[in-house]
């Protein structure tokens, strides 16, 4: 459909169409390698499609990408395991983006993942420039951040030829500046220190985007892969798209990284974002949700004076490629057969890939009841973690300390809809169940902490439930803005949840009710922690490393960093032992609140296995919203 500002665009004037992708994360087919099925609700493949159609109707139109490109599924791990990626290799995912015309593209935190060198070597196979401002070469920031030497260009100005509304061509100079969030320097520690530094985001833009302007640009588009925060804004912030906004000389601002889409609900409580004229400080501005959801989209209606351009009018919006109508999914748009096809040998590999057999369990593997009780897919993993960490600290003066492990569930609903779940059949064990157990290529590591940390930890973690009151029916249990890769479970303790109690942190790890304690009864081998016990703690090098920042867990903590992947471990466990029997042993549970009850949702197949969870009692209470059963615990 044709946009309003094509049929307004007089002489002097243009209609463009800025196009976005975002988080895209390897997911060029619409298919699902952990349930090994297709999936309509992504797919580049099908976000082409979008990208077309605009083509087609629009004038003028300009794509590009906003990040986290080469990391997040099987194909991903395939590549970067199993085949490599020496340079002059084209990364699949690149492969297909060098079939649809990209103008740009910034780098995303997820890009660093598998190290510099393949990083560097997946780059130089794309047809398309990539820009980031504040991601700098060596561990030396320069006194100007306009001339610190930066990993890859800070930005970049392309001279287009528009056509105006009495068909006139005229020349417009488009330049893009990239950011990427600065906790890439905690979160790939391992891969980035000593090799690059960040600098924040808003600083470097202000330093780059006035150089930008003198080089000639008419117009400046900010490739942000960084969210939106209303919070204040403060140095190295991670979601600073907001505040980027707020930048002199910057035009058009396109974030990423949430893996949500803006304009929209999500943010509708944002200071400062208008999710009506989908605006952030007054500029234009889009988030394409992830893995190729939606297309973004900034309509420009531009006018030429004096040589000189400005932007009379703006909309934004965030295309589906899908809807839920019904609690179904129907697909808006089909693939398109060049994008699939050039990613059709690297596809089937990756099948071929993940339906390896490891081992076999002697029960289900599933999520669906992870945040509100002890749960089989987070046990397991511990179990590795454990016995990994265990052995490699044998002959260390850490050997005979009490190992604990903490470990998150990863595929808990929420943003990924009311299929995003591990759900294992008990019998063979594949590599693809394994990554669908991990979805990430973390690292372990493991922290030497005392017993007052453990709680503290614990403390962060139950951050995630409401607080709820006694005698009150059906409270809702579960914080939706909680990240569930930051509910952290510590097996090798035992503990209660006492929900009357305030949050003493906040979503963000804040302490935020200093004289609150939700964790009670924390016991190691049966007797009351004592705080000032040592323990070591398994966990990765994300949180490890300060990620989530959970109180005392710290990089200055860490006596252990292993060359191996926690999904890697998960594997070998599964390996030595042949058969396993993943049974969550409710280490942990809540205290009973008299006369209450709460809900929450999960996956409707849960259904299968709400009468086996542990140290609980759940029953069904109805349908839940988009798909989502709700269920019920009364205490």
């Amino acid at each position: 459909m044709m946009h309003p500002f094509a049929a307004r665009a007089a002489a002097g004037q243009a209609h463009l169409r800025i196009m976005e992708t975002t988080d895209i994360h390897v997911n060029v087919e619409p298919y699902d390698y952990y349930a090994d099925r297709p999936n309509d609700t992504f797919g580049l493949a099908r976000t082409a499609s979008i990208i077309r159609a605009i083509r087609a109707e629009a004038t003028n139109s300009v794509l590009v990408d906003n990040g986290d490109i080469i990391q997040g599924n099987p194909l991903g791990d395939f590549v970067a395991y199993e085949r490599g990626l020496k340079r002059g290799d084209v990364h699949p995912v690149i492969r297909a983006m060098n079939t649809l015309g990209y103008e740009a593209s910034t780098l995303g935190n997820h890009e660093f993942n598998y190290g510099l060198e393949f990083l560097s070597n997946a780059l130089a196979g794309a047809a398309f420039p990539f820009v980031s401002a504040n991601l700098v070469n060596g561990t030396t920031l320069a006194a100007d951040p306009a001339k610190d030497r930066t990993f890859v260009p800070p930005w970049r100005i392309v001279e287009r030829t528009l056509r105006d509304g009495a068909g006139a061509e005229r020349r417009i100079r488009l330049g893009f500046i990239g950011f990427v969030p600065p906790q890439i320097m905690v979160w790939d520690a391992k891969n980035l220190s000593g090799n690059v530094q960040t600098r924040d985001i808003v600083a470097a833009a202000r330093a780059h985007v006035p150089v930008m302007r003198e080089a000639g640009a008419d117009l400046v588009v900010a490739l942000c892969h960084s969210g939106i925060d209303g919070s204040p804004a403060s140095d190295g912030m991670e979601n600073a798209a907001l505040h980027l906004a707020g930048v002199p000389g910057i035009d058009v601002v396109l974030s990423g990284h949430q893996h949500l889409v803006f304009p929209g609900p999500d943010f509708k409580d944002v200071p400062g974002a208008d999710v009506a004229k989908g605006t952030l400080q007054g500029k234009p501005a889009v988030m394409a949700g992830f893995w190729g959801s939606h297309l973004g989209l900034v309509d420009l209606l531009l006018e030429e004076d004096g040589g000189t351009w400005r932007i009379l009018s703006h909309t934004s919006e965030a295309r589906p490629i899908y809807r839920r109508a019904d609690g179904k999914i129907q697909a808006l748009v089909e693939s398109q057969p060049a994008v699939s096809e050039s990613v059709k040998a690297d596809h089937e590999a990756t099948l071929a890939y993940v339906r390896r057999p490891v081992g076999t369990s002697a029960a289900p593997l599933h999520s669906y009841f992870a945040l509100v009780a002890d749960d089989p897919s987070v046990q397991i993993v511990s179990i590795a973690q454990t016995w990994y960490v265990t052995e490699m600290l044998k002959g260390s003066k850490w050997e005979g300390l009490p190992v604990l492990s903490a470990a998150a569930p990863f595929k808990a609903g929420g943003r990924g809809g009311p299929d995003y779940y591990t759900d294992v059949p008990a019998g063979p064990i594949a590599i693809k169940n394994v990554a669908d157990l991990y979805l990430y290529p973390n690292t372990v590591r493991a922290v030497e902490v005392t017993g007052a940390t453990v709680r503290e930890w614990l403390e962060r973690s139950a951050g995630q439930f409401n607080r709820i009151e006694p005698g009150k029916a059906d409270q809702p249990l579960v914080d939706p803005t909680f990240p569930s890769y930051n509910f952290d479970v510590i097996d090798g303790v035992t503990y209660r949840i006492d929900l009357t109690q305030p949050a003493r942190y906040d979503k963000d790890g804040k302490l935020v009710a200093p004289d609150a304690h939700r964790i009670v009864d924390l016991a190691h081998a049966g007797r009351p922690i004592d705080p000032d016990a040592r323990f070591v703690v398994a966990t990765n090098n994300y949180r490890a490393g300060g990620g989530g920042n959970f109180p005392g867990v710290t990089e200055k903590a860490v006596i252990f960093v292993g060359p191996d992947t926690n999904r890697d471990v998960l594997v070998r466990y599964i390996v030595s032992v042949g058969t396993i029997n993943p049974s969550a042993d409710a280490n942990w549970s809540f205290v009973p609140v008299p006369g209450a009850s709460v809900v929450f949702e999960t996956g409707p197949k849960g259904r299968a296995y709400a009468a086996s969870v542990k140290g609980v009692t759940i029953t069904e209470a109805g349908d839940g919203q988009n798909g989502f059963a709700r269920y019920r615990i009364a205490f």
